[in-house]
């Protein structure tokens, strides 16, 4: 068997390609192959083995049988170095298992993303006749790609981690005795009748709208200053701090994906009050009303609460109250349609 493809992706081969066997491409991404049990690790690490597999299971993959070689000295490595942290003090167990379950799930999603936009680039270098099978293609693609990409992921960690910091410091100054509360607007935008609609598309017309629903509302939302909280298939939850901006930011959203005779319709609600923030998510009634208000508005509108209503600047925006009706959660609410004079 011939080694993984070094070269450039785009350049000749020469001699045989046989080509990767099965393993070569998760290989050549973890640098190695598994060679340590869970005991083995544990020791390596300098942690318990209860430790290990808090740790282990808090990145969100399966244990394993103690007798089974299912780690790499890496794994052992990055064990050691979070060891390290907790024995310097600077964590406890229980936030040490917080942060990798929550870097766990932000890089699971991240992992599923990068490979379903290289998989096309894959199947097209492949089609474009270079002789290589379609794992020679993406062992050289993941070779080429990969230390640029986490170039980039420590970069764009380090901007977002220095806005997170900017924004905690901005509670501070406020006195406020619990940092992780914190007043906001809170906006949900949503696909109208996705179940249906997604019934009469192939499965990839599926994946490619929802690509371009989330992409779209990502970029209006940061144009707006917003942060996007979470995409959940046919619908987008996302803050402001401004909430003159986070309605700016549901008629973008409606402008670019409603008004769009390609994309489906969709409904926007607003809330504002005191949120919880919590491992990168947001909680309380705010949230959950913005969510219940989309059941609320006709297709390619706004609905917002009363709360929302209140800061909206009577000289730009004409509120309406509509009739009273029950809100799960929430008992007999009344609605506001809002427009801009």
């Amino acid at each position: 068997m011939t080694g993984p493809v070094t070269g450039p992706v785009t350049g000749p081969v020469t001699g045989p390609v046989t080509g990767p066997q099965p393993g070569d491409l998760e290989q050549a991404i973890l640098g190695g192959l598994p060679e340590l049990t869970a005991p083995e690790l544990a020791d390596a690490a300098g942690v318990t083995g209860e430790q290990a597999r808090r740790l282990w299971r808090a990145l969100g993959f399966p244990e394993y049988p103690d007798d089974t070689p299912a780690f790499l000295a890496a794994d052992a490595d990055a064990m050691r170095l979070l060891a390290g942290v907790m024995e310097a003090g600077l964590l406890d167990m229980d936030l040490a298992v917080n942060l990798t379950r929550a870097l766990g799930q932000t890089m699971a999603r991240l992992a599923d993303w990068e490979i379903s936009s290289l998989t096309q680039r894959v199947e097209e270098m492949t089609a474009e006749g270079s002789g290589r099978t379609r794992v020679d293609t993406a062992v050289a693609l993941v070779e080429q790609f990969s230390r640029p990409f986490e170039e980039l992921l420590i970069y764009a960690w380090r901007r977002h981690l220095a806005a997170a910091a900017g924004r905690i410091e901005a509670l501070a100054d406020q006195d406020d005795e619990d940092l992780h509360v914190t007043d906001l607007t809170v906006g949900f935008a949503d696909i109208v009748g996705f179940t249906a609609l997604s019934n009469t598309l192939t499965e990839d017309r599926i994946g490619d709208l929802v690509e371009l629903f989330e992409m779209r509302c990502a970029d209006v939302v940061a144009s707006q200053r917003g942060r996007v909280i979470k995409s959940i298939g046919d619908s987008v939850l996302f803050v402001n701090d401004d909430t003159v901006r986070a309605y700016d930011t549901a008629e973008g959203i409606i402008q670019v994906i409603g008004r769009d005779p390609r994309m489906p319709d969709v409904r926007v609600g607003l809330a504002s009050g005191s949120v919880v923030m919590r491992l990168g998510d947001v909680f309380g009634p705010p949230v959950n009303m913005a969510a219940r208000l989309t059941n609320v508005a006709r297709r390619n509108r706004i609905i917002i609460d009363s709360g929302t209503a209140a800061r909206l600047p009577a000289d730009q925006f004409e509120t309406r109250r509509m009739a009273a009706r029950p809100v799960r959660g929430f008992g007999i609410v009344e609605p506001v349609a809002v427009r801009r004079h």
